[in-house]
């Protein structure tokens, strides 16, 4: 009889158990483009997928002179990106931006001015993406939720006011280091060395050499990968981000 009982006490508890565990995972399933590990935030770098996919961003902060020969290139491939802008290259270049949307191309935030965000309050920081998420939604019509530090830097304030504000932060895990004094060849090795399934690429508009090595970056690429938009290559909800800023799909 004791034996029962004990048994029957067994088989409660682990009920309890399974029923708890569904629980617990819905409520930290929630959309969240941050992870913390050891108290420090960390968004997007690139995604774990079973396919080929990657995608190709471009951050535009300086000119707009090689924005043509870009997004021509881009068409030759087939090839669509995702833009992150800062607003005051939008006001400036709003045609070149307009070019680029009714292209086909994604548009990301990445702040009003380039200004640091590590060195800002949340509210000052929502409140400067909201002004340049303005202004591309005056331009495009569509206003957008990716957004990307200035520089990339970031800690736990500038992450939480991203999620915070309904939008997903996006880094990067190839870097094609294609301002200054880079050389063509370099970009390329940089952009092409070490992509794999799911990677972010970065690269700029407005740079000396990059314009003109990306249709070599690109045929090296598109013979393995099939580029897509960041919003298309990342997971929306049901995912969990490990401490080098890969994401999962749960």
């Amino acid at each position: 009889m004791n034996f029962y009982v004990i048994k029957l006490k067994h088989i409660i508890i682990a009920l309890l158990i399974f029923a708890v565990i569904p629980i617990i995972w819905f409520t930290t399933s929630r959309a969240v483009s941050v992870f913390n590990v050891n108290g420090r935030e960390i968004p997007i770098y690139s995604v774990e997928r079973c396919d080929n996919k990657i995608a190709l961003t471009f951050d535009c902060a300086w000119n707009d002179d090689d924005i043509d020969s870009i997004l021509d290139t881009l068409d030759k491939y087939n090839c669509k990106a995702t833009f992150f802008v800062v607003g005051d290259w939008a006001e400036k270049y709003s045609e070149s931006l307009k070019k680029i949307y009714d292209r086909g191309h994604e548009i990301g935030n990445h702040s009003y001015n380039h200004a640091d965000y590590t060195k800002m309050s949340a509210e000052a920081i929502t409140a400067d993406l909201d002004k340049c998420d303005g202004i591309v939604e005056s331009i495009t019509g569509e206003r957008p939720y990716l957004m990307r530090a200035p520089s990339g830097g970031y800690n736990n304030t500038v992450v939480k006011a991203a999620e915070d504000s309904g939008r997903m932060y996006i880094q990067w895990s190839v870097d094609g280091i294609d301002y200054g004094d880079a050389e063509a060849q370099d970009i390329y090795e940089r952009s092409v060395r070490r992509t794999q399934n799911g990677d972010i690429i970065l690269l700029h508009n407005g740079t000396n050499n990059t314009a003109a090595i990306l249709p070599k970056i690109l045929e090296a690429l598109e013979c393995k990968y099939e580029f897509v938009t960041v919003s298309e290559l990342i997971y929306k909800d049901n995912y969990v981000i490990d401490n080098t800023g890969r994401q999962f799909q749960k």
